[in-house]
């Protein structure tokens, strides 16, 4: 034994193992006689890490009863190297599986995705899901979103999935077992590289090719100025919007401002388009006392900084949450200067690349950290509520607030609450919070978008069939009336009146719940016998004369002075439209009295917006004037008294003045009350009555424009007798208010 325990020579063939088959010991002596082998200790000394005499069976295993194995016989299993592109790619399918479950995990690399990775992500569609969904809901009317009924309410918190092409392709790749597939594999993002590489530069389709290098940090303001915007824009534009994180946001600022020469691309345009919602929501009053320049003036500096900005971060691919934000705000600002026609296309580019990013998509939101879901929640939300007022105002049928995509409304948190080392999002308190009129807004439009007549304006095809609406609930604003309830109790009971923010809250929810309930009414009774019953027509009544009341609480208040921006495109123009039209059928009755004294309050509330040279002028003067000579004449025919009401006096007055001055201009006397536009205003407000003897059914604008929510409805089937509404062309009305003075600055179509 001890003689055999020394190694053998190299040359040295290893003792035949007696148990092998004879094609087994022909292929070891071929391969011996091929390659001298190295005698390699048996398994079970391997396993125990002892010393091996390399006998066949050796004295361990003699020791230990039991059979010796030769590590020569074992096959050896290699492991299989997967690339690591596949592993991180299996690593997020499992990843896309747990949450789809509602599994949290931690995501392996939560922030390393590229910008491209993303997209990619997003487009799959993967996503949470609740398998609560299934008892607390039905299943949806249409595939493209849930539907509200009048007997079922849906249940929004599902998240439907969407598939692309490469996904789909990949996926199929991945169920096959045959080995490293990633070469085979078709990656959305080696696309996109292709197109970068091929066009390197098209990002002055928008903005077009700057005429001159501009050095960016002229543009911007001193520091101290800097501060003052901020400040501004915390005070008068944050509180409503809620599309920026003020936490994070503020050292961003302080720290970009003390070296203007470095500033990132996408900060700078941010800061920029917050330089121009700050300007736009001060009087030209107010900017020359603070900064001591015209508000015109600093608009086009601060608007060609944003563009330069916008250009150098390249925002048309950009997915960065900044720059959309940048261009959104930027959009804010110029909204006042520009027909609705091209700042709505202009919100199609906004749309479509808040789209590719995912932001739309709860799918998507669910894979990002809290406060970027949130923060993506709550710039998606004011972006499609602003695109849907401009594209009512633009005339045409806008589809952004149709049930097809999946954004919940934002959480009712401070910012403050949202921090970015957050895993979990925060807990909402039942309390009012900084972000109140942004949470509020979009619950009105989430609401809106599901209900039977907002659908039947704007989305016919998504309305279920009549026979599948079972309505139990023939009350008058059924609808609405059990979505006012649940506002009331979980969000404007919490309010206090003496807060800016939270009286900005009440009434124009309110106001929009009266127009909710003028859009349903006109929805449920148009084209029937009961649409011209006095009751309906009464009921009617009262819902414009609300959207009146809450609109002159808003103009007359001064907490709400830093908000008149908003409040200026909040004008209740179709409630006007409404009262004329009672006012004129009715026009003794005691509600007509009532009538009269609302809209007297609410013009004289909203003179300085109404001036004499503003297009809303011209309509409200020929309406109301009309109405009032329908009045006078029945009571003239009873023998009554009457008192002209402040409004009908205001308006003459003004009326007089314009006919003076364009007599003046006529003669080449000097005027100072009169500029280019008025001769239009006298001509068509001196026309001829006739031209309004026609009952025409119309479409009308409401100038109620939040950015938000209310904006969801023109008025079908608002039968105006005697005012010829076809003639008007809405688009072309310039719908700023607030630029325009008795002298007729700013009055022209846009």
């Amino acid at each position: 034994m001890s003689s055999m325990s020394t190694l053998p020579a190299a040359s040295e063939t290893p003792t035949p193992n007696p148990t092998l088959t004879p094609a087994s010991a022909s292929e070891s002596r071929q391969s011996a006689n091929s390659k001298p082998q190295r005698l390699l200790a048996c398994v079970l000394c391997q396993q125990r890490k002892v010393k091996c005499d390399h006998n066949y069976p050796c004295a361990t295993c003699v020791r230990a009863r039991v059979q010796c194995v030769q590590a020569t016989q074992a096959s050896r299993r290699r492991k299989r190297r997967f690339p690591e592109r596949e592993l991180l790619a299996r690593l997020r399918q499992y990843e896309d599986l747990l949450s789809q479950h509602n599994v949290k995990i931690e995501p392996l690399h939560p922030n390393a995705l590229s910008a491209e990775d993303k997209n990619s992500s997003a487009s799959s569609g993967k996503g949470s899901y609740d398998f609560d969904d299934e008892k607390k809901g039905e299943s949806p009317s249409t595939t493209n979103g849930d539907v509200r009924t009048t007997t079922t309410v849906p249940d929004r918190t599902k998240v439907y999935e969407t598939k692309r092409m490469f996904h789909s392709m990949r996926e199929e790749v991945r169920d096959r077992d045959k080995g490293d597939s990633s070469d085979d594999e078709v990656q959305p993002i080696v696309f996109k590289r292709a197109w970068d590489e091929a066009i390197e530069n098209d990002d002055h389709l928008v903005f077009g090719w700057p005429r001159t290098a501009i050095a960016m940090y002229t543009l911007h303001p001193q520091p101290v100025e800097i501060f003052q915007l901020w400040q501004l824009y915390l005070d008068n534009v944050n509180p409503l919007l809620k599309v920026t994180h003020t936490p994070s946001l503020q050292g961003r600022i302080i720290e970009a401002t003390g070296n203007v020469l470095n500033i990132k691309p996408e900060l700078e345009a941010l800061m920029f388009s917050i330089y121009c919602t700050a300007i736009s929501s001060l009087s030209e009053e107010g900017c020359l006392a603070m900064f001591a320049s015209p508000k015109s003036d600093l608009l086009t500096g601060y608007q060609l900084g944003c563009q330069q900005a916008l250009l150098n971060s390249r925002f048309l691919r950009c997915t960065s949450r900044d720059c959309l934000t940048a261009l959104y705000l930027y959009l804010v600002s110029i909204r006042p200067n520009t027909t609705p026609e091209s700042l709505s296309s202009m919100l199609g580019v906004a749309v479509r690349i808040a789209q590719r990013m995912g932001i739309h998509n709860e799918a998507v939101l669910a894979k990002s950290t809290p406060l970027e879901a949130e923060m993506s929640r709550r710039l998606w939300w004011s972006l499609i509520l602003f695109d849907t007022r401009i594209g009512e105002m633009a005339d045409f049928q806008a589809t952004s607030l149709l049930p097809m995509w999946s954004c919940k409304v934002p959480l009712n948190v401070n910012d403050s609450d949202l921090r970015y080392d957050m895993k979990e999002p925060p807990r909402v308190q039942g309390k009012s919070t900084d972000a109140l009129f942004a949470v509020v807004r979009s619950e009105l439009g989430d609401f809106v978008r599901h209900t039977m007549f907002h659908l039947g304006y704007y989305g016919p095809s998504l309305k279920p069939p009549d026979g599948d609406v079972q309505c139990c609930d023939d009350t008058e604003s059924g609808e609405t009336d059990r979505f006012e309830k649940t506002i009331e109790a979980e969000y404007l009971n919490l309010c206090d009146p003496d807060n800016p923010l939270h009286l900005m809250t009440i009434w124009t929810t309110r106001g929009n719940i009266a127009k909710f309930r003028l859009m349903e009414h006109h929805s449920r009774y148009a084209g029937t016998p009961s649409h011209q019953a006095e009751t309906q027509r009464e009921a009617a009544l009262s819902y414009a004369l609300s959207m009146l009341e809450c609109n002159t609480k808003l103009v007359t208040s001064d907490l709400t002075k830093g908000f008149m921006w908003m409040v200026q495109f909040y004008f209740p123009f179709v409630a006007y439209i409404q009262i004329v039209q009672y006012l004129k059928w009715r026009p003794t009755s005691v509600q007509a009295t009532t009538a009269w004294q609302v809209m007297s309050d609410n013009y004289h509330a909203s003179k300085d917006l109404l001036s004499g040279g503003s297009r809303f002028f011209e309509l409200l003067a020929s309406f109301v004037l009309q109405a009032w000579d329908v009045r006078e004449a029945a009571f003239n025919e009873s023998g009554s008294t009457l008192e002209t009401p402040q409004l009908v006096l205001s308006i003459r007055q003004r009326l007089a003045l314009m006919a003076s001055n364009a007599r003046n201009l006529d003669a080449g006397q000097p005027h100072d009350a009169m500029d280019v536009g008025s001769t239009d205003l006298l001509t068509s407000t001196t026309m001829d009555r006739d031209v309004y003897n026609t009952t025409h059914n119309v479409s009308v604008h409401d100038g109620n424009a939040f950015s938000g929510p209310e904006s969801c409805a023109d008025l079908y089937g608002l039968s105006l007798q005697d005012v010829q509404m076809d003639h008007l062309d809405w688009s072309a009305m310039n719908w700023d208010l607030g630029s325009a003075s008795i002298s007729g600055t700013g009055a022209t179509t846009g």
